[in-house]
């Protein structure tokens, strides 16, 4: 009889989703941390004799690990395992590496919409103010609301994020192109490559910047191509912060350049007190929760459960990206 597989998660949840976790992949091993769990004790947690990790490993534990074949990380975000190191050592093992993005595209693609929702009707704004009818600031309040409907969206970064967000936009009938990488050929819209990114940068009424975090992406939208935007147009950031220069976005957004900047992620989280964007009535920050929900760690929980009863069978994995 085949040995039960050992899997280790480090994922914070309450008892009773641990529970559902324990239960899900009975008859095998649930393996948690020895200490509370925190993303010290996660770095440093042992993985011999593990088959699987679910949360989030720490990278020196999984490729010291001579059994480890699949990790399931717990975020859509796999940037520290994103390496040449590391890509080279789980194609020589076999090592399988999935994320989470199924859990978080719904919710960030809606908090993208409300950003760019919030934009267009000018909510901070109409929020803030308490101009009296057929004021003349009431006329300018109300003449600067505008429509989605007929405009035009770049995005950056096309992932399950952005296709979910494609289909939230439908309505609106927007025009919409994407830059991605490596174009899989069923993208939902057009695909421009990286030769073509300064005039689609220049037609663009609304930039999304879903950029994940490497060393090709690191300071992406700098100043030179913050200079190739549309001048008035708005700019949406819910990618990873390090892909922004932020003195070049400061002084974007002080020359109105960029009309107004929508940010779920900047670098540093949070921004220190004092920061030049802080202080901008035309940049808006929300502190990374673009992916939050209600019951966040059971979703978790049931996605990685989804992939590994299909682990077991033998299946492909869902949100695979090694």
């Amino acid at each position: 009889m085949t040995r039960p597989l050992r899997i280790f998660a480090d994922i914070r949840c309450d008892s009773a989703t641990e529970e559902k976790l324990r239960i899900g992949v009975s008859p095998h091993e649930l393996i948690r941390p020895t200490e509370s769990i925190s993303v010290l004790s996660s770095i440093n947690a042992s993985l011999t004799g593990v088959d699987i990790a679910f949360g989030q490993p720490g990278v020196a534990g999984v490729l010291a690990s001579d059994t480890l074949r699949w990790v399931h990380v717990s975020s859509a975000g796999y940037t520290r395992y994103d390496t040449p190191e590391f890509r080279a050592a789980a194609q020589s093992r076999g090592l399988a590496l999935t994320n989470s993005s199924s859990v978080y595209d719904e919710p960030c693609a809606e908090h993208v919409l409300a950003f760019m929702l919030g934009a267009a009707r000018q909510l901070p704004r109409g929020l803030q103010s308490r101009a009296a009818s057929g004021t003349r600031d009431w006329n300018g309040l109300r003449s600067a609301c505008r429509s989605l409907r007929g405009e035009s969206l770049l995005i950056l970064g096309y992932g399950a994020i952005a296709r979910h967000l494609v289909r939230l936009l439908a309505p609106f009938h927007m025009r919409i192109v994407a830059l991605r990488r490596r174009p899989s050929g069923d993208e939902e819209v057009p695909i421009i490559s990286f030769e073509e990114l300064p005039a689609a940068l220049a037609k663009a009424d609304h930039v999304l910047n879903i950029l994940p975090d490497n060393a090709q992406t690191r300071g992406f939208l700098n100043e030179e191509r913050l200079a190739q935007i549309k001048p008035g147009a708005f700019l949406y950031n819910i990618g990873r912060g390090t892909t922004v220069d932020q003195p070049a976005l400061v002084q974007a957004l002080r020359s109105g350049q960029i009309a107004q900047a929508w940010l779920d992620v900047t670098d540093p989280e949070p921004l220190p007190p004092g920061h030049p964007l802080l202080a901008l009535e035309n940049c808006h920050i929300t502190p990374h929760i673009a992916g939050g929900h209600q019951n966040e760690s059971q979703s978790l929980v049931d996605h990685f459960l989804q992939n590994f009863r299909r682990y077991v069978e033998g299946s492909s994995l869902n949100d695979r990206v090694l």
